[in-house]
């Protein structure tokens, strides 16, 4: 069984933004948004690319949101 400790641990770990973003509002009293979102230079083929635009254009999806769900899956954390 794990103990008290360990599970803090563990939960401060894998929620050290949150706890970045706390210290923030202690130091400067203003609440930081927790999470933005980034622009990254990444390089994938380009059939494959135009095959994926394409088919989030007709389904009425943004490529950013399908790409973020499918890297939580990968990683496997819940939304």
């Amino acid at each position: 069984m794990e103990s008290f400790v360990d599970h803090a641990k563990k939960v401060i770990a894998e929620n050290q933004h949150l706890f970045v973003t706390l210290e923030e509002l202690d130091r400067t009293g203003k609440l930081k948004k927790a999470a933005y979102k980034g622009r990254y230079s990444i390089s994938i083929d380009e059939d494959l690319m135009a095959t994926f635009r394409s088919h989030c254009m007709k389904n009425g999806l943004k490529m950013s949101s399908v790409i973020e769900k499918l890297v939580k899956e990968y990683l496997g954390k819940k939304e």
